[in-house]
């Protein structure tokens, strides 16, 4: 039998019940089988008493108190009669003291221990049974204490268990919110941008296809390779959601370059520059770079109208800047923001500036847009993400 099963037996009712019936069988037993001196049977008296003192304890988690009283006061008529068998009638008070130590108030279950050891010192004649009879109380209400001590323990333990499980689903369910938040940004990052590519081309397309078919057949090979580098990337951000796909990478910094001949196959002439010596990135920071340049080439594409941008990389000793700068009428205002910013964006900025703030600032970052700060005509979005471990060479 397992032990939560005898524990369950133990808080049922009919426990009482059954340890009643078998305390009364205890304290009859010697009426019983032993034999008087005299060869008289012994008086019926003492198996009323022995039992009074012993079936109330059916009733102990009801009324502790009364249960208590009843067994001591059955236990002290015992000896009004003979003749009868030698023994002490403590079974049914021991019991019901410990019930009591157990359930009841700290003034309560003082005031009976108070009353038992007077009872016992009063009602008993010899020292010895007396001094005997008062330690057993005692060691009766220590047992009571102690088990309720352990049983608040359980219930406090239990209680936290019950508590951490709840934040425990609480921090998940907040980290699949976050998750669901960063595949929605990737999905749009990559849908923005390559959808973009792939309009600005198509469009191109028809205007060479007689005079220059080369360059046609160039925009088109573009359009299919743009289309299927959306849907490579949106096969891995969507592997994710299966439980039993495996995560593959997110672009990150090294993967500039093949994003940035990507866009100049569109007709915008783009530059690539880095400087200082790359260093090597938190994994969030790495993708929000990639991200952030992502969106800010696909605004440039939708919205700006430009003909040149330039994306410059410098890696410092705490952290790499990222900007992005075009020639064209620019995409709407954005004011500075940070991890403790708010930032705001005129209505012009659209949804992918905001993006762009929220991924600086998601790995501890900065990032601002607007005019460029050379007073040239021309837009302007730059970012400031952390550098982790200095001295090490990341591949770029």
């Amino acid at each position: 039998m397992s032990v939560s099963r005898l524990r369950r037996l133990a808080r049922s009712p009919w426990s009482d019940v059954v340890l009643a019936v078998g305390v009364s069988g205890a304290q009859v037993a010697p009426l019983l089988f032993q034999q008087s001196v005299s060869g008289l049977p012994w008086h019926w008296w003492g198996y009323v008493v022995a039992v009074g003192a012993s079936l109330p304890l059916a009733a102990r988690r009801r009324a502790p108190v009364v249960v208590l009283l009843l067994c001591v006061s059955f236990s002290g008529l015992y000896d009004l009669a003979e003749p009868l068998a030698s023994q002490p009638l403590w079974y049914g008070a021991l019991i019901a003291l410990y019930g009591v130590a157990a359930g009841c108030p700290l003034r309560t279950r003082l005031a009976m221990l108070t009353v038992m050891c007077l009872i016992g010192l009063v009602t008993v004649g010899s020292p010895d049974t007396a001094t005997r009879g008062i330690v057993l109380y005692v060691a009766a209400y220590a047992l009571g204490r102690a088990s309720a001590g352990s049983r608040a323990q359980a219930a406090a333990l239990a209680e936290r268990a019950l508590r951490l499980e709840r934040e425990r689903r609480m921090d998940e369910e907040r980290a699949a919110e976050r998750e669901r938040a960063r595949i929605a940004r990737d999905m749009h990052d990559v849908l923005a941008h390559s959808i973009s590519l792939m309009v600005v081309q198509a469009e191109a397309g028809p205007v060479v296809l007689e005079s220059a078919p080369d360059r046609a057949s160039a925009a088109f090979d573009a359009i299919a390779d743009t289309g299927r580098d959306a849907l490579d990337q949106l096969r891995r951000m969507l592997s994710v959601l299966k439980d039993d796909a495996s995560r593959s990478p997110q672009p990150t910094v090294r993967e500039l370059p093949a994003l940035v001949r990507q866009v100049a196959g569109a007709g915008l002439e783009v530059r690539y520059d880095v400087e200082g010596t790359p260093r090597p990135l938190p994994v969030d920071c790495d993708v929000a770079a990639y991200r952030i340049v992502q969106e800010a080439l696909t605004n440039i594409v939708k919205h700006a109208g430009a003909a040149r941008a330039e994306v410059r990389l410098g890696w410092h000793a705490d952290a790499l800047e990222v900007r992005v700068v075009d020639d064209g009428r620019g995409a709407g205002t954005f004011l500075p923001s940070g991890r403790n910013g708010t930032g705001t964006v005129l209505p012009s900025g659209g949804n992918g500036l905001i993006g762009i703030r929220e991924r600086a600032a998601s790995c501890g970052g900065t990032a601002t847009a607007g005019p460029r700060a050379d007073d040239r005509p021309g837009f302007e979005v730059s970012a400031r993400l952390p550098v982790t471990v200095p001295g090490e060479e990341a591949a770029v």
